[in-house]
């Protein structure tokens, strides 16, 4: 796999590690002042993440709730909110009309709560994913005019819900249309109100909101026009969890807004109160401490997207809103079986794709993967296209036939904007709508084979071969015994990582094996690595010991090493896990006291007997192999 280090502007580099230097950004707690070497790597991140200057970084580093922006600089939200006060102010019965995936409940779940902290009441209706579809229904808004309902509030859909739109002005219905999905060619819906930041002439800041961001940002506005000033941080501060949860599990850039709605949430699931949020917690085995990105990502996420995929997403919204901790617990384990039965169902359909491909040298071979089955379950089809796009780095659609008609799902790498493709033959489909990563649709049988050969047609002209060769990329090239405690609580302040702020990656050149390497439950990799000059020399010989004993378990504390001479951090042995290398490392012949390259992440084994600072290998080759491979694509600056 090539390497390929993240662009960062040398001169940005040098001015934000001068600032850095001086330690007037963020408190470094019980750190002692960040060095020039650390100054110039924590600067580095930074500026690879869009973080150029100090106030950037000040914000970025510690985020708080003063960051949020105001949300009436979103087109449209000053007449949704007005509109939605005289609702509650008149008594009006309210319908919330939510999508079923986690962005789309926790969405509805936000706005009910606020309204209902407001004073006001409001329904929700939440659409089956197999007899209802995707996106608002006019049988839907003519049962709610039925019922008296006189405004109607779409979250995380709508933006292309022209025919219901219609709809609901012919009945005398305020829809307002709250959504961050891209509008179509031919504009936004004639709603009363129509709230999205990529709608034509929206000016806010934060254009990559998910559904439940925007929704929040509704609920932000009438918490600030209704509730006392005295609790609005602590109202708003409360729903931070469920945001963060959504930012999360939708994949939006974790950066600007979406950065303060991570950071916040995070740091309250420390502490949550909610029966049924706790009930979930503990069911995904997660409960009673700090929570990161990637736990929410894949324990919490699965299983609030499980009611959806797998049955009815209403049951997410009675779990948060329960105040029975029996009820809670049954919920949550409702949805933790669900998501078992979700998962067996997408491995059945993961294996009938591999031995398609396997079979069918054109699907092999094809620049834009188009696969359909009969009956596969319409609810896990988008996730297996995402494993489709992860194992084979192409553009994926999945497509399950059920008779003369097809639904599918598509995911896409990052040089293919996957609904710009969709809009290339937008004839064919009788509904479909995403971004430029993720896309749904509609369409009958018969036109699959179109559908196929003009995707591919497109594809071909957009993509090369070098497009589906992963690429590993590296943030900065360390000495290794730059490796130590401080660089790992640095890199620790960027936390939460995700899209758009990725988990640092390190580089490291003629790293030396100092120990044959151990397999571990016959699939992972564990290695004892040095720094090069440790050459013919044991652990156990250095005259430092103390260096090896205490940098592994990453003490804070830099006076507690013993520093009788300057080569103490040339003797530190560094433990490194390859996971899921083992297979790998059997092909290669390397032996102790060969030296390697490695890509790292630093990681913290928290065992009490052998745990500490350790390296997490994503990449390793011989030095040889990686001149062959022509593995820098730029020279990296050094700090002065």
């Amino acid at each position: 796999m090539p390497w390929s280090l993240r662009t960062a502007d040398p001169a940005e580099v040098e001015l934000l590690a001068a600032a850095l230097r001086e330690g007037s950004l963020f408190q470094m707690g019980s750190l002692e002042a960040i060095d020039s070497r650390d100054a110039f790597t924590l600067a580095r991140l930074l500026v690879a993440r869009g973080v150029t200057n100090a106030e950037a970084a000040a914000g970025f580093l510690a985020p708080s709730i003063a960051h949020l922006h105001s949300p009436y600089l979103m087109t449209g939200m000053k007449t949704a909110v007005e509109r939605l006060e005289a609702a509650i102010e008149g008594h009006e019965p309210i319908l919330i009309y939510g999508d079923y995936d986690v962005d789309g409940t926790t969405a509805i779940v936000i706005l009910k709560t606020a309204i209902e902290l407001c004073g006001g009441s409001a329904q929700f209706h939440v659409p089956h994913r197999i007899r209802d579809g995707y996106d608002m229904r006019d049988d839907v808004i003519e049962r709610a005019a039925a019922g008296g309902i006189r405004l109607i509030i779409s979250v995380d859909m709508g933006i292309r819900a022209f025919a219901p739109a219609e709809t609901a002005r012919r009945l005398g219905i305020d829809l307002i249309v709250t959504d961050h999905h891209l509008p179509g060619p031919d504009g936004v819906p004639r709603a009363l109100a129509v709230v999205n930041p990529n709608q034509a002439g929206c000016d806010y800041p934060c254009k990559l909101l998910c559904g439940a961001g925007v929704a929040f940002k509704l609920a932000q506005a009438l918490i600030e026009r209704r509730r006392p000033a005295g609790e609005r941080t602590r109202l708003l501060m409360s729903f931070m969890k469920i945001v963060a949860i959504a930012t999360i599990a939708d994949s939006v850039p974790l950066s600007g807004e979406n950065r303060v709605f991570a950071k916040l949430g995070l740091e309250g699931l420390r502490s949550t109160v909610n029966p049924g949020l706790k009930a979930l917690l503990e069911v995904a085995q997660v409960g009673g401490r700090p929570l990161t990105s990637g736990e929410v990502a894949f324990r919490i996420a699965p299983r609030i997207n499980a009611a959806g995929r797998m049955d009815v997403a209403q049951d997410v919204i009675e779990l948060f809103s329960v105040k029975d901790p029996i009820r809670a617990r049954e919920l949550a384990g409702r949805l933790d079986r669900l998501n078992a039965d979700r998962q067996q169902e997408e491995g059945r359909i993961l294996e009938a794709i591999a031995a398609r491909i396997e079979e069918d040298p054109a699907l092999r071979d094809a620049f834009c993967m188009v696969i359909d089955g009969d009956g596969w379950h319409r609810g896990v089809i988008g996730i297996t296209a995402t494993r489709v796009v992860e194992r084979y780095c192409r553009p994926a659609l999945v497509i399950s036939r059920d008779g003369e008609e097809a639904h599918g799902s598509g995911r896409s790498i990052r040089p293919f904007h996957l609904l710009n493709a969709l809009e290339s033959c937008q004839g064919l489909f009788t509904r479909y709508g995403g971004h430029s990563h993720a896309v749904g649709f509609s369409l009958p049988s018969a036109r699959l084979p179109e559908l196929r050969a003009r995707l591919e047609e497109y594809a071909r002209a957009r993509l090369t071969l070098a497009d589906f060769v992963p690429v590993l990329q590296f943030d900065a090239e360390l000495a290794l015994d730059q490796v130590a405690p401080r660089l790992f609580q640095l890199v620790q302040r960027l936390q939460p990582f995700g899209v758009g702020n990725p988990e640092p990656v390190f580089a490291a050149r003629r790293v030396r094996l100092l120990a044959p390497a151990r397999v571990l439950k016959e699939k992972h990799l564990k290695l004892r690595l040095a720094s090069a000059s440790l050459a013919g020399r044991e652990a156990e010989d250095s005259p430092n010991e103390i260096a090896r004993l205490v940098t592994p378990r990453c003490h804070p504390d830099a006076a507690a090493f013993g520093r009788r001479d300057e080569g103490w951090r040339n003797s530190v042995v560094y433990n490194a896990m390859g996971w899921r290398m083992a297979e790998r490392w059997q092909t290669e012949t390397v032996l102790p006291g060969d030296t390697l390259d490695i890509a790292f992440t630093l990681e913290h084994n928290p065992h009490p007997d052998f745990g500490g600072l350790e390296l997490s290998l994503r990449d390793f080759k011989s030095p040889t192999k990686a001149t062959e491979e022509a593995a820098l694509t730029e020279e990296q600056p050094q700090p002065a």
